[in-house]
């Protein structure tokens, strides 16, 4: 029987980050990208990868709601979908629905960004074979495997312009969610305190200071998710001035 929480802080923790069980996930997520890229020229990997991605990503989400429910544990301050991977799922989503480049370039920066942190220093309150724990890793994987999809198999690009898109969209999102968290008395973002679990805030200074470090933190990300693309494009270049 499952009793509704008052505060992520009191629950009973799941594993430890870097546990038997998170590095076999994470295992498996190195797996799965290292095979989505070697199927990446496959013509059926177009339309089996991609509807399979979303069925894995609006699945999960359906789910976790569904779950939220019969166990009574929704929670206007805990459970909407206004964390950033929450949002990025709901990106990522309409990114393969649409292929809009729009879309591509803040699932990029903020999916990437946000899933492979996630994955590297999880929040986890329930252990595996919990079904929270599975959700967990299969939402977030489905989130970068997404990304690598539109990478390579539609063989989308970024360009710098991208970067900055991205970075002033998370700002206006902050912002909402900031107001959400005030009006609700959550921690959407991590806005409001620190996570329970290690992160890489714990890093970053105190309340409020941690945010504004969080910012320059977030650029940085940002810069080397752009990084390859940058090397990407002088190389092109290079070889153009040779054939010239």
């Amino acid at each position: 029987m499952y009793t509704k929480y008052m505060d992520p802080d009191s629950f009973m923790k799941g594993p430890l980050i870097f546990s038997s069980t998170h590095l076999i996930a994470l295992i498996i997520t190195i797996f799965l990208i290292i095979t989505l890229y070697n199927v990446r020229n496959f013509q059926l990997i177009k339309g089996i990868g991609r509807w399979g991605l979303v069925i894995f990503l609006v699945g999960s989400e359906l789910w976790l709601n569904y779950w939220y429910f019969i166990t009574d544990m929704w929670d206007i301050r805990y459970t909407l979908p206004l964390q950033l991977c929450s949002i990025s799922l709901y990106i990522c989503t309409w990114m393969l629905l649409t292929k809009q480049k729009w879309a591509f370039e803040l699932a990029y920066f903020l999916g990437l960004g946000g899933a492979i942190q996630a994955l590297l220093t999880p929040e986890l309150f329930y252990d595996f074979p919990h079904l929270r724990f599975i959700h967990f890793f299969v939402a977030h994987i489905a989130i970068v495997l997404a990304v690598f999809y539109m990478l390579w198999v539609e063989k989308y690009r970024i360009k710098i312009k991208s970067m900055w898109i991205a970075f002033f969209v998370l700002q206006g999102i902050a912002v909402f969610v900031f107001f959400i968290n005030t009006f609700t008395g959550g921690n959407y973002m991590f806005l409001a305190k620190k996570p329970a679990n290690a992160s890489l805030i714990d890093y970053l200074g105190p309340y409020p200071w941690y945010i504004i470090s969080l910012e320059i933190l977030v650029l940085v990300i940002f810069l080397l998710l752009y990084l390859p693309f940058y090397i990407l494009g002088k190389k092109d270049e290079n070889e153009k001035r040779l054939e010239v």
